[in-house]
């Protein structure tokens, strides 16, 4: 189900007249949208233009964190940013929600026009699970915002309401959600045919990523019903695991290729397609030669994070011994990293097939991004390779996370059907985690569990919301920005900054702050707030 240019032109000419800025103001007047919306088609039309919305490659939200940095210093990362006049997040998030509303009411029109319930409830469910992926978004970034569940004439008074409170936010989130369960089709059901459709698993998988996301979050910023969130994100992502619909893909680094696109895939929860070829383009891009070029390099914090093969970091680990060599610093590592990571001797580049060191004109870190690595798209600097947003993986982790937040504790047995199946799938070296063995090494299982979210999830853009919501971005992102260590492969045409250590500095400490009554929560747009005296501006910004 990939959504060509034509088939979305008539959904985009419906709120082409929209000013993104104006929250939920619909364009009544459309001749266009007189006679629309009442076949099944249309609402396929109108339901293929979310899609549209979804994120894109590249994928660089991670130099938002400390997993990962740019070409240059990253505002929101060094906490040196100020408030802008418009936000392109909160705009597109409304303007998401905008045509989810004036769909949800709309499909009456297709109701009377004699399609069958049931085809109409599954647009009906699409919308309001991008609905629900709007509203999860803002309440990420801005916390409480206006919440808005129907269109509005250009005078409608709820146009200047105040905030909602989180929980209302949420529990909206959770409606949406909870009807869409009931109203879409499984991933089997949906089939090849109208794979990258959103699924009931798709629709329990969101509510559990925002259910863990409000959980930890309330719990470690001390507000709200963390038990209630907690409980919920175990739940949902318990029936995503009881489905059937899931499995983990046999190979890490083949989710990032052409390997691991399409049905048979059963990770994919899911994806942002990107076509098929030259000849029967869609969409594209060129990423690798974006990551290649330095818009999101793995740092030292991300590297030290990979376990060695005996299951140990590399502080704790016999089998570590201090690299001479950039090849030396994948030794008897977690093979996860390699996937990520370039290292001596992978396919590279049209005009360099082989790697050899980062270019640290590009790589400022000393370390390369080896996701969606592939020398033909790389040499007509475009590819087709889909973006996994939402895995299988994820939703282990989540159930993982939520169970040992609740109860302080993890079974064995529960580790077994969650974070020890990435183990095993990543290598059948590594060690599985068992509350004797990190009891005996020492280790933490709370950090544990992160750690092995962090590494499974690397450089897919998840490491700053998790610094949020355990309210560790104040530890972690002051911090000096580290890469690798300066090894004398590397060369003298690029010397870079070095600490008494000889790490890579692509950032010093003291150009990088967190303000904690500040940064946990994001800046209104001041626009909005001109246009909405009642919204408030978040605290000390």
């Amino acid at each position: 189900m990939i959504p060509t240019n034509k088939t979305i032109v008539a959904v985009l000419f419906l709120i082409a007249t929209l000013s993104s800025c104006d929250v939920d103001r619909v364009p009544e007047t459309s001749l266009s949208d007189q006679s629309f919306w009442v076949s099944e088609n249309d609402l396929k039309l109108a339901a293929n233009y979310f899609y549209t919305r979804l994120p894109t490659l590249p994928i660089t939200n991670d130099t938002w964190s400390d997993d990962a940095y740019g070409r240059t210093p990253n505002s929101i990362s060094d906490g040196s940013r100020v408030p802008g006049s418009t936000d392109g997040s909160y705009n597109n998030n409304y303007t998401t929600i905008r045509a989810a509303n004036n769909m949800i009411e709309k499909s009456a029109k297709a109701l009377a026009a004699g399609v069958t319930a049931e085809r109409v409830n599954w647009y009906v469910a699409e919308a309001k699970y991008f609905r629900a992926w709007a509203y999860y978004q803002l309440l990420q970034r801005f916390g409480g915002v206006p919440l808005i569940l129907k269109t509005l004439d250009i005078d409608a008074p709820e146009l200047q309401a105040a905030q909602a409170t989180r929980e209302e936010i949420v529990d909206a989130i959770y409606a949406d959600l909870d009807d869409a369960v009931l109203k879409l089709r499984t991933a089997t059901q949906l089939g090849s045919a109208d794979y990258g459709r959103i699924s009931k698993t798709a629709a329990l998988t969101l509510k559990a990523q925002v259910a863990l996301f409000e959980g930890t979050r309330s719990k470690f910023h001390g507000y709200g019903n963390p038990v209630k969130h907690l409980t919920i994100a175990k739940d949902a992502s318990k029936l995503v695991m009881l489905s059937g619909q899931h499995s983990l893909f046999a190979n890490y680094f083949q989710l990032f290729q052409y390997e691991g696109e399409g049905f048979a895939n059963k990770e994919n929860i899911l994806v942002k397609q990107y076509g098929k070829n030259t000849t029967e383009s869609t969409l594209s891009h060129a990423t690798q030669r974006n990551l290649e070029g330095g818009a999101a390099s793995p740092t030292k914090a991300l590297a030290d994070s990979y376990l060695m093969t005996d299951g140990l970091p590399t502080t704790q680990s016999p089998l570590y011994v201090t690299p001479t060599t950039t090849t030396e610093v994948f030794k008897n590592r977690d093979p996860r990293m390699g996937d990520r990571f370039f290292k001596r001797g992978d396919p590279y580049i049209a005009t360099q097939l082989v790697f050899t060191v980062p270019p640290l004109s590009f790589a400022q870190t000393g370390f390369a991004n080896r996701c969606y690595a592939n020398i033909a798209d790389w040499n007509v600097s475009r590819s087709y390779i889909d973006l996994p947003i939402t895995r299988y993986a994820e939703v282990l982790l989540i159930h993982a996370e939520a169970t040992y937040e609740l109860n302080g504790s993890i079974s064995d047995a529960d580790l077994n059907l969650t974070i020890n199946l990435l183990r095993k799938r990543a290598t059948v070296n590594m060690p599985i985690v068992t509350n004797a063995f990190v009891a005996t090494k020492g280790l933490n299982m709370r950090d544990e569990l992160r750690r092995e979210r962090r590494v499974e999830l690397a450089l897919e853009g998840f490491r700053y919301w998790d610094l949020i919501r355990w309210k560790t971005a104040e530890t972690e992102l002051p911090k000096e920005m580290l890469g690798n260590y300066f090894f004398a492969e590397f060369g003298t045409s690029v010397l870079p900054m070095l600490n008494p250590q000889k790490f890579i500095i692509a950032q010093r400490a003291s150009t990088r702050k967190f303000d904690v009554s500040r940064d946990y929560l994001w800046p209104f747009p001041t626009n909005e707030l001109a246009l909405n005296p009642n919204l408030k501006q978040n605290p000390n910004w």
